[in-house]
């Protein structure tokens, strides 16, 4: 299969096999943690059993190990069933292997009938009035990097400070299926330490054990902003917090946890 026909191709019940396009810019071998991110949070709400008049309000990822690119294994299964609100808890592991990442997602009832929104106003420029803008330079061709397309208000990947990217899907998540409004803003959201490093990636390291999306709305449309800043303690503990966008404007906001150290 080639990368370019999606993140994943589906083999079977809760088996996936990931291709080259989910590779990270760190390690050939390794997935960038934002593909395996939204391939969590498609199987939670595709869960045999799963309530339609649900949705993901909130989802906190445990990064346990780098995520290899590799025939995978996802299961699920229900911590907390009420009738407003669930638990669902998914793990992702290689083949026959112990997991390396793990979800655990908050599902709310959506209301019957509509309730007052309060929704702020969209401040950001739209990504079609913006160039696209390059990853910083990877030794290979294919991965993460080639396979999401990404547009800068402020900043870039090759500046130090806070940041502002537009972020498409250039694949699907899984070959031949449909994108869907969670996949857009999961694959994503974990770029908010790459978009908003204050150090020297040739230095330090800065990689996240976690990741946590909060979601007020799913984002329509195909782009997703990450309007992303980092702060790093001396003791060498930092935290990105983003705040997430579609084009019709605010949606949520996401947060990672930093282990920072020279390298």
């Amino acid at each position: 299969m080639d990368a370019e026909d999606g993140f994943y191709e589906r083999l079977g019940e809760g088996r996936f096999l990931a291709t080259g396009a989910t590779r990270g810019p760190w390690d050939p071998g390794s997935q960038h943690a934002g593909p395996p991110a939204a391939l969590l949070g498609r199987v939670v709400e595709e869960r045999p059993g799963a309530r339609a008049d649900m949705r993901i309000a909130r989802i906190t990822y445990e990064i346990l190990r780098p995520v290899p690119i590799a025939e995978l294994e996802v299961t699920t299964s229900v911590l907390r069933s009420g009738r407003g609100t669930e638990v669902i808890e998914a793990a992702l592991a290689p083949a026959g292997g112990a997991p390396v990442m793990l979800a655990r997602a908050l599902r709310i009832r959506v209301a019957a009938e509509p309730v007052p929104a309060v929704v702020p106003a969209a401040v950001l420029p739209p990504p079609g009035e913006v160039g696209v803008t390059p990853f910083f330079p990877v030794p290979w061709e294919t991965g993460y990097h080639s396979s999401m397309e990404t547009r800068f208000t402020e900043g870039a990947f090759v500046e130090q400070g806070p940041g502002t990217c537009w972020m498409r899907m250039r694949v699907p998540l899984v070959a031949g299926e449909e994108v869907r409004p969670l996949d857009r803003v999961l694959v994503a959201a974990d770029s908010g330490n790459g978009i908003s490093a204050v150090m020297d990636f040739g230095r330090f390291v800065f990689v996240n054990g976690d990741l946590t999306v909060h979601l007020h709305r799913h984002p329509v449309g195909e782009w997703v902003c990450v309007e992303a800043r980092t702060s790093v303690d001396a003791a060498g503990i930092g935290l990105a917090d983003s705040r997430l966008h579609d084009e019709k404007g605010p949606i949520g906001r996401g947060a990672q946890s930093l282990y920072v150290a020279e390298r």
